[in-house]
């Protein structure tokens, strides 16, 4: 007979699971994109382009005389070349950023879900305490007057919220979708 799983275990391999699945949900473009980013995002990329731009520099300022100069001053090709690797590099970083802000939104979703859940369990239960105090006879404190055991009011709340907040330099804040 086994063991059950201690909490913490079970959540891990809960958002273990969730976390491989969304890997492999992703597509071709976001798994490119993501190999690139994580390329990119490197000193071997960085030392990379600093000794292909300091090489191609020098071989086109003359600098080598047994190499003939392709490119010359203003190096006209290799700021085509390095254009386009910057397009395609913002394109790619572009889709990868998409990506984690649809794991963000997901997880927060998830997030909102998982407190709203607790929330309604913590009311259900603060209500069955009270109905216990009271079959009882036991004083309830009268700093909590019961209102803990009522639902969230999520409109009310975000409304509360939005109103209390201060703007943002952008603007006003959004109102929340619920």
């Amino acid at each position: 007979m086994t063991e059950p799983a201690r909490p913490a275990a079970k959540n891990v391999a809960q958002i273990v699971k969730l976390e491989q699945e969304q890997i492999h949900a992703r597509t071709l473009s976001e798994r490119v994109a993501a190999a690139v980013t994580r390329a990119a995002g490197t000193a071997v990329f960085a030392i990379g382009h600093l000794v292909w731009f300091a090489a191609w520099i020098a071989v086109n300022s003359g600098w080598f005389k047994r190499v003939r100069p392709f490119d010359p001053f203003p190096f006209s090709l290799l700021t085509l070349v390095v254009s386009l690797e910057a397009i395609f590099l913002s394109i790619w970083i572009l889709i990868a950023q998409n990506e984690m802000t649809r794991q963000a939104d997901r997880r927060a979703h998830l997030d909102l879900q998982v407190n709203l859940l607790t929330e309604q369990e913590s009311t259900a239960t603060l209500r069955i305490l009270q109905q216990v105090a009271a079959h009882l006879g036991l004083p309830i404190d009268a700093a909590t007057d019961g209102s803990l055991a009522e639902e969230t009011d999520l409109q009310h709340l975000v409304s509360t919220m939005d109103e209390a907040l201060p703007d943002s330099p952008s603007g006003p804040p959004m109102p929340l979708r619920t």
